[in-house]
């Protein structure tokens, strides 16, 4: 028996999430609809493999070449849910983004009641990638807990528990400090699962009333304030992702550039200044984390600005 050859090219309903123009589920409800040709007709049926020799329609415009993997870091606030759309008409994450951001996806989510860093990208790969525990990527988080956690309470977790037959995987912890009633811990995961730290913690007897992501990865929150929005330089999205740099364009003489074309690129690379605590490039600062063009919020930040950050759990010192 032999093997059948691999189609050559992608998914449809992938090339069009690359695009820019809809998620992959999206795309394959507007193949259905008979939204998109592919060298002048009409397909019903995302079953389908295309080449970049292919021209692709949707509703008669052409799909213009994908970018390359983007992302983003973005400090979301409490009450909003992370979904596209939601069937009780809260406000979503995607709500709040600035106008100007192109179509994104979340890497993970975080629930209504949690704040702090939420990765978002334009790619579908890079999403399905960054979600996997296999990727190894440690999500940390500043935790306040109502009680007083002892060594001994937390030790189940620490181990790996069990709730409502759902084994979560050990958990780090380290008891930061008490403060009255309540206590803040941090804690490190690396799966994600289903509001697994508040569900962990009720089950040993500590109620959670404040969670804060603080990292993901080699990402890290830092500074950024609730509501912005920055995006990492591509050289470091291509280091963390394990991609090549793509091919360099031969540099024409000067005589050759057209009159006019001096300028910077449209959506040029903003400004980098680290790679991360965990994770990052060989030989950076510690503490230092990847960072961009910032959307958003109060807009363009003076880093040099201003004092010690007061009271925000997850702070970076200076």
């Amino acid at each position: 028996m032999t093997d059948k050859p691999t189609p050559a090219g992608d998914r449809i309903a992938k090339v069009l999430s690359r695009a820019g123009i809809a998620s992959r589920r999206e795309a394959e409800r507007m193949i259905e609809a008979g939204r998109v040709s592919i060298n002048g007709k009409v397909i019903d049926s995302p079953a389908l493999n295309v080449t970049p020799q292919d021209k692709i329609l949707v509703d008669d415009k052409p799909v213009a070449e994908p970018e390359p993997p983007r992302i983003w870091l973005y400090h979301k606030p409490t009450g909003l849910v992370t979904t596209a759309k939601d069937e009780k008409g809260r406000e979503t994450v995607f709500d709040k983004l600035p106008e100007d951001m192109p179509r994104v996806m979340s890497v993970g989510r975080l629930d209504l009641n949690s704040e702090g860093l939420l990765l978002l990208t334009n790619d579908g790969g890079v999403k399905r990638k960054l979600e996997l525990p296999s990727t190894g990527w440690t999500r940390k988080y500043r935790v306040r807990v109502k009680g007083k956690p002892t060594d001994d309470m937390l030790a189940p977790v620490r181990k790996g528990i069990t709730v409502d037959g759902e084994r979560f995987q050990p958990m780090s912890i380290s008891l930061d400090r008490q403060q009255g009633a309540n206590a803040w811990l941090t804690i490190s995961i690396r799966e994600g699962k289903n509001r697994e730290i508040r569900r962990a913690m009720e089950a040993i007897g500590l109620s959670v009333n404040r969670l804060l992501r603080v990292s993901y990865g080699p990402f890290q929150l830092g500074e950024l304030k609730a509501g912005e929005v920055e995006e990492i330089r591509q050289r470091v999205v291509r280091e963390q992702l394990g991609m090549e740099a793509p091919q360099k364009t031969p540099v024409r003489k000067r005589a050759e550039i057209p009159r006019g074309k001096h300028g910077s690129k449209p959506g040029a690379k903003p400004a980098f200044k680290g790679t991360g605590r965990s994770g990052g490039k060989p030989g950076g600062k510690p503490g230092q984390r990847p960072t961009g063009k910032s959307f958003g919020g109060s807009g363009s930040r003076d880093r040099n600005a201003g004092g010690k950050p007061q009271g925000r759990p997850g702070s970076r010192k200076k």
